[in-house]
């Protein structure tokens, strides 16, 4: 509607500028001016026209109507488009050449102006802007500055949107009634600006181009904030990690004293009671109690060293029957009726490792089996020798493990319900505990179900270092 109404302008300004030197024309005729002066009349009509109008077109429209109407109503014959003198050829010819020029060099340096006058409203509106964003104290106040400067260069009110949701869900909030400018941030889109779609429709390219460096800027400022919020919560988030990990290193080291003594004091206690004897059980049941809050207390203090880096690994050759045999006789006052099975080579297998680690994974995965078997079960460990290292093994005739679980049950906090109801229930940490040590040695666990039921753990020892030294 606006574009009609510049070409309806336009025309009616033509028309005008025309009939006005046609009567000037006139006059002068009267008068008996030379027809040189009825010449400049309406190439200055011309010069007026393209000044006046937009774009080529007018001031071309303009000078074929002047050599026209000077035709008509100046030479003889008049009133006609008949040309008795062919001098007059000439002069229809000169018109037109020096009035089609000069309306074309007007336009040019018209369009030049105007350019310099948009680029001007453009630097000063960018930088009225950026001063405003620069000094905002907070997301919301950018938002409310991008929006009442958008709003002065459109012309209408506008509105800022800022979202964090993703794309899909964005779509959701669409109007129709709108037009959305996205707001792209350096990772995500983190906005739009919505115009009403009459007065989008409308823009210029020009307006169009201020439009795209004023979001362009507010973009930069939302993304200052974004990531200014970010670092405070990722800090803020590393203060609390650390400060949990302290207090759960220091809890944990001032359990362990007293825990120790009181599986000490129930082992003298239990030795020194008959087993029919209810004292005896219950002293069983203090070191049972004790000696779960003692692995508890264990896998907490290495996960805390896990979380912070600070799992030192001291590898050494040790023997796997040695390893197997230490992580045995931990758990031994746990495993009530269970049978165990052991399966090792004949041969001596040395590996390099630190033995107190893969003996806490051993102990973490027999406690596991335990947990997960009923009195009388039957758990398998076990150690295979292969070209490039040793696999272990630790398998119960139990349940299994839930398929819900099943791909992330060495993640942290994950656990399952175990069958026997005298084991303590874990907190999910021991399984995690597990592939953090192995895979620390460079090497790999995993889980499964058995055929014949129950589960199956295993993790894989090399026989060489990182630095590809044998080990053996």
């Amino acid at each position: 509607m606006k574009e009609k109404l510049e070409k309806a302008g336009s025309f009616m300004i033509t028309l005008l500028l025309l009939s006005v030197a046609t009567v000037i024309g006139w006059t002068f005729r009267v008068l008996h001016f030379p027809e040189t002066n009825i010449v400049i009349v309406y190439i200055l009509s011309v010069v007026l026209t393209a000044r006046f109008t937009k774009g080529h077109v007018y001031g071309i429209m303009a000078s074929l109507i002047a050599t026209c109407a000077f035709n008509i109503f100046f030479t003889s014959p008049y009133f006609t488009l008949f040309v008795s003198n062919p001098t007059y050829l000439i002069t229809f010819a000169v018109m037109t050449i020096t009035s089609v020029a000069t309306s074309t060099l007007t336009a040019k340096v018209k369009q030049k102006v105007r350019e310099a006058q948009e680029k001007e409203v453009s630097a000063r509106s960018l930088y009225h802007l950026t001063n405003r964003l620069t000094n905002a104290e907070n997301l919301n106040e950018t938002m409310e500055i991008a929006t009442k400067a958008i709003g002065k260069v459109v012309g209408v009110e506008v509105s800022c949107i800022c979202f964090d949701e993703e794309l899909e869900e964005k779509e959701e909030r669409k109007n129709p009634a709108f037009e959305e400018w996205q707001i792209c941030g350096k990772k995500s889109i983190l906005g739009v600006v919505r115009i009403p779609k009459e007065n989008s429709e409308t823009l210029s390219e020009s307006e169009k181009k201020i439009l795209r460096s004023m979001i362009e800027s507010t973009a930069f400022a939302m993304d200052r904030f974004r990531s200014e919020a970010e670092r405070i919560k990722v800090g803020e988030e590393i203060a609390q990690e650390r400060y949990r990990g302290n207090l759960l290193r220091a809890i944990s080291h001032d359990l362990r004293t007293p825990l120790s003594g009181i599986m000490g004091t129930s082992e003298i206690l239990m030795g020194m009671t008959e087993k029919q004897d209810e004292r005896y059980m219950l002293a069983e049941n203090i070191y049972k109690d004790a000696a779960w809050l003692h692995a508890l207390v264990e896998n907490i203090l290495n996960m805390t060293k896990i979380d912070s880096g600070k799992l030192v690994v001291e590898k050494k050759p040790e023997a796997v029957e040695d390893v197997i045999t230490n992580a045995l006789a931990y758990v031994k006052g746990r495993r009530k009726q269970r049978r165990v099975e052991i399966d090792i080579p004949e041969e001596m297998l040395l590996v390099k490792m630190d033995g107190k680690m893969i003996v806490q994974v051993l102990i973490n995965l027999l406690d596991n089996a335990i947990k997960h078997t009923k009195e009388d079960g039957v758990i398998l460990i076990k150690a295979q020798k292969e070209e490039k290292g040793v696999w272990f093994y630790v398998e119960d005739d139990g349940t299994g493990i839930e398929e819900k679980i099943k791909e992330r049950i060495f993640d942290e906090f994950v656990t399952f319900r175990p069958v026997s109801r005298d084991t303590g229930k874990g907190i999910g940490l021991g399984l995690a505990i597990c592939k953090a040590i192995v895979t620390a040695h460079g090497g790999t666990i995993d889980a499964s179900n058995r055929e014949e039921g129950g589960a199956s753990f295993r993790f894989f020892l090399p026989f060489e270092d990182r630095n590809g030294k044998d080990s053996r």
